[in-house]
């Protein structure tokens, strides 16, 4: 087994896993620490070293809420350990491995961790490597910065550093695919079949990094799960990218928040101080995203799909059980009883126009009974005594009708709230053709 490797900067050493075919080799430097001066700046070279670094153990996670600490989702879910170290310093990725040889060239996979681009780390005993790496691929997963470390943006910033004013989160991850590019053989590794997968704020950053240009060659496919993937047609919302105006006027509140008039000033606060102060913050103002500063992100990740403006990838994309930012909403049995009737009213007349659509195939068949199944889980649950009016399900099923290969349709069916949107345009390789239904509907 490979115990040992060399990289770019130095060699490593690994550590038995619980399956002693696979060696996991954790806390590796991807780029050099973002503290000081390389507070807010793009990732910058990692530095070389002697000898043989001791990889046993996962880095300290970015700089985020302590976990474990609230009632957040993903705390309850997946940060539980409040006593997990936390450091600025903090680019490292981690790699599972069970190739003998450096020469084996197995399949690579990539994983970004999701939290909303607020919190998060490759820590999380849910996505432990070692169980794919069983499966013959060489595993990587990857620690970026967060929150207001990864996302501010400020005037001084893009006068300071044009090419790179904000989302040092985004080129984290981009940084690490250029690592593993240029590395990942030293791990039986193939550079030249890479996988990038994420779940939630992961999945964003699938789809970000697919909107990269800048990324061609650095990956080969991409699985997508519960991203921000929407209605195209949707105005603003959760995953739509922040305008870096708007972003700069929230970054000057913020220092003005921390008693700062300059990056510089800020850039010598402690860590800890910077953290807690955005918490108070967005406690009242926004929390810092993905900004469209026209360098890393230059559009929406979902309309540049739509036109076809990105890494060409085969893509696998998927929402996990329970999805739990969508949901239908009533104030009583009643409403909800209202809502499930006006649904199963939809998903008849859509059913009727998608059946008279020509050469529609079994999969997508599938995916029409799926939306039938999800409302008739929603009656079901209807009938039962529960004080909570509040049921899960899915933010979006996109139907795809394909005709003849030359024309998608585009269909959807959105229950949120009070709200069905659904929506059937008509496209050519990407480009829109024609709007032939475009229609919201709310019940009162």
């Amino acid at each position: 087994m490979l115990r040992t490797a060399r990289t770019e900067n130095g060699w490593v050493k690994g550590i038995e896993a619980a399956d002693p075919r696979i060696t996991a080799f954790k806390g590796i430097p991807f780029a050099a620490p973002p503290v000081g001066e390389n507070r807010w700046r793009a990732p910058q070279p990692c530095e070389d070293w002697d000898g043989v670094r001791e990889c046993y153990r996962f880095a300290p996670i970015s700089m985020q809420s302590v976990p474990g600490i609230g009632d957040n989702v993903y705390i309850r879910e997946w940060h539980v350990d409040p006593e997990i170290a936390m450091d600025e310093d903090c680019l490292y990725l981690n790699v599972w491995t069970g190739a003998k040889e450096v020469t084996e060239k197995q399949p690579v996979l990539v994983w970004f961790f999701g939290g909303g681009l607020q919190c998060g780390y490759p820590a999380e005993m849910e996505f432990d490597g070692e169980r794919i790496a069983r499966r013959g691929v060489v595993v990587v997963t990857v620690n970026y910065r967060v929150n207001v470390f990864g996302f501010l943006a400020h005037p001084q910033l893009t006068e300071e550093q044009p090419d790179a004013p904000t989302n040092f989160g985004s080129l984290d991850q981009q940084a690490a695919l250029r690592w593993v590019q240029r590395n990942i053989a030293f791990f039986g590794g193939d550079p030249g079949n890479v996988t990038i997968a994420g779940q939630s704020a992961g999945g964003g950053s699938v789809m970000s990094q697919m909107a990269c240009m800048d990324n061609e060659g650095l990956f080969h496919r991409a699985v997508v799960m519960s991203a921000m993937i929407r209605s195209p047609y949707q105005v603003g919302g959760i995953g739509v990218p922040e305008e870096l105006w708007h972003a700069e006027e929230n970054g000057q509140h913020f220092l003005s928040f921390l008693g700062c008039s300059t990056i510089e000033q800020a850039r010598k606060l402690d860590a800890a101080t910077i953290r807690d102060k955005y918490e108070e913050y967005t406690k009242i103002f926004p929390a810092m995203f993905t900004v469209l500063d026209h360098k890393f992100c230059v559009g929406d990740p979902m309309v540049l799909f739509m036109e076809g403006k990105h890494v060409n990838v085969p893509v696998m994309s998927g929402n996990t059980s329970d999805e739990f930012p969508s949901y239908i909403e009533a104030s009583s049995k009643e409403d909800l009883k209202k809502q499930i009737e006006y649904y199963d009213g939809e998903i008849a007349r859509l059913t009727e126009q998608i059946s008279a659509s020509q050469n529609v195939s079994e999969t997508h068949r599938k995916q029409l009974e799926s939306i039938r199944n999800y409302i008739a889980q929603v009656n079901r649950t209807a009938e039962i005594d529960t004080d909570s009016m509040k049921i899960y399900g899915e933010i979006l099923k996109k139907i795809i009708v394909h005709k003849e290969g030359v024309t998608d349709f585009y269909l959807t069916c959105v229950p949120f709230g009070f709200r069905m949107s659904y929506h059937i345009h008509r496209y050519n390789r990407g480009h829109l053709l024609e709007v032939l239904v475009d229609k919201c509907e709310v019940i009162s």
